[in-house]
């Protein structure tokens, strides 16, 4: 979920959004990212519009203000528990 949001923070459609995820190291297929984007849309944390000016219509996402807030939180709790994990390993990188 947070890469999505962050990823869409620049609109882009779901088959984008998997290449998008895959080069950042982040595998995922459309099985998974397309149920994924509707639930966010329904939960106000993305916004969707269709662009039919292209031969084969796409419909794009974007994150919304409240997706960018739940990302931004999201990103701190991650920092926090990294943080935590590397206390608990001595503080030692591998």
């Amino acid at each position: 979920m947070l890469a999505c949001l962050l990823a869409l923070r620049t609109p882009g459609y779901g088959y984008g959004l998997l290449k998008t995820l895959d080069a950042a190291g982040i595998p995922s297929d459309g099985n998974t990212v397309y149920p994924l984007l509707r639930r966010l849309e329904e939960r106000g944390l993305l916004t969707s519009e269709w662009n039919t000016d292209e031969s084969r219509p796409r419909k794009f996402y974007r994150t919304t203000p409240a997706g960018s807030a739940l990302a931004a939180q999201l990103l701190t709790d991650v920092t926090d528990l990294t943080t935590s994990l590397h206390a608990l390993d001595g503080g030692t990188d591998r």
